[in-house]
C-alpha cells in the first residue's frame, strides 16, 4: 500500500525525550516529507506543537491541536469547537468539592490558578507558559469572551482523581470524553470530536486506507482502528497495542523513525 499521509501523536510517540525529537527522526522525516504529508496530531496546545513542525521542517501543513478540538493549517483556523461556559462551571463545581485543580485552554491560551510541580513539568515538556489566575476569574472573563476550552486539564492526587473521574463520567460521559492521561491528570475533551475526525477533516483527494497513524495511548485508538495502518509504539497502552496493526520500538528507541525506515520505501 502506498501511503498519502502520515499522521503521528507526539507525547510517548514521535518524541525521543519528554519534549523532542530525535535527529534520528529528524533525517527519517526529511526523506518522505516531499512524497508523503506529515500531520501532528495532538492534546497539545498549537505553541507547544509549532516548535516540532519546525524542527521537522513542516511548517507548511496543517496540525490538529487539543485531540481535534482546533485544527490549524498555516494558523488559520480550519475547525475549532469548545466546551461550553455552562459545562466548566459544572465541572468546576465538582473539582473544588474533590479539591482538584482545573488547567483551561483556549486557542494558545493556558491557565491555571497556581503553579506546582505538575505545572513546572508541564511547561518544560511543551515550552509553554501559563497565565496564572484563579479559574473562577478566568471563567467570568471567557463568558465575556463568549468563548470556552478547547481543554480541560485536572489535576490532583491519585486518590482524588480516582474519585473526581468517577464523580464526573457517571454525570457528564454522555456530554465529554474524559480520558486518564496517568494517575494524577485527566483530560477533558468536547465529546464530538477527535483525533480521527480532525483526519478525516483534512481528507482531500486522499481515502482514510491512505493513512499511516502511530499512536501510544487510549485516545490514539479509534485513529489507529480506522487508518489503513495503525502502528502502536512499544512503550504503549497494553489495549492500544492489541487493536494496531503493527507494534514498533519505545518511543525513546525512536520507534516511528525505525518503522518509516523499514516500511516506507520512496
Amino acid at each position: 500500500m502506498t501511503y498519502k499521509i502520515l499522521c503521528s501523536d507526539l507525547d510517548g510517540t514521535l518524541l525521543t525525550t519528554k519534549n523532542d525529537v530525535s535527529e534520528v527522526t529528524i533525517s527519517e522525516i526529511n526523506r518522505i516529507k516531499n512524497h508523503l504529508k506529515i500531520i501532528l496530531v495532538s492534546a497539545r496546545m498549537p505553541k507547544s506543537m509549532r516548535y516540532l513542525q519546525e524542527r521537522l521542517g513542516i511548517q507548511n501543513l496543517p496540525i490538529i491541536c487539543y485531540n481535534g478540538a482546533l485544527v490549524l493549517d498555516n494558523n488559520k483556523e480550519l475547525f475549532s469547537t469548545f466546551i461550553s461556559i455552562k459545562k466548566l462551571q459544572t465541572i468546576y463545581t465538582i473539582a473544588e468539592k474533590y479539591n482538584v485543580k482545573m488547567g483551561l485552554y483556549f486557542n494558545d491560551e493556558w491557565y491555571v490558578p497556581q503553579d506546582s510541580e505538575r505545572v513546572q513539568k508541564e511547561i518544560h515538556h511543551t515550552k509553554a507558559e501559563p497565565i496564572f489566575e484563579d479559574t473562577k476569574v478566568t471563567l467570568v472573563n471567557w463568558e465575556k469572551r463568549g468563548v470556552g476550552a478547547h481543554k480541560i486539564m485536572l489535576m490532583g492526587t491519585k486518590e482524588t482523581t480516582d474519585a473526581i473521574f468517577t464523580a464526573l463520567t457517571s454525570a457528564l460521559s454522555e456530554l465529554l470524553h474524559f480520558y486518564r492521561s496517568n494517575d494524577t491528570l485527566i483530560e477533558v475533551a468536547p465529546k464530538t470530536i477527535s483525533k480521527l475526525s480532525a483526519i478525516e477533516l483534512l481528507l482531500q483527494n486522499e481515502t482514510l486506507d491512505e493513512v499511516i497513524a502511530f499512536g501510544d495511548n487510549y485516545n490514539d485508538m479509534e485513529m489507529l482502528t480506522h487508518v489503513g495502518c495503525g502502528v502502536a509504539v512499544e512503550n504503549g497502552r497494553t489495549e492500544v497495542k492489541a487493536i494496531a496493526n503493527h507494534i514498533t520500538l519505545k518511543n525513546t528507541e525512536n520507534g516511528v523513525a525505525h518503522f518509516i525506515k523499514q516500511n516506507i520505501i520512496i
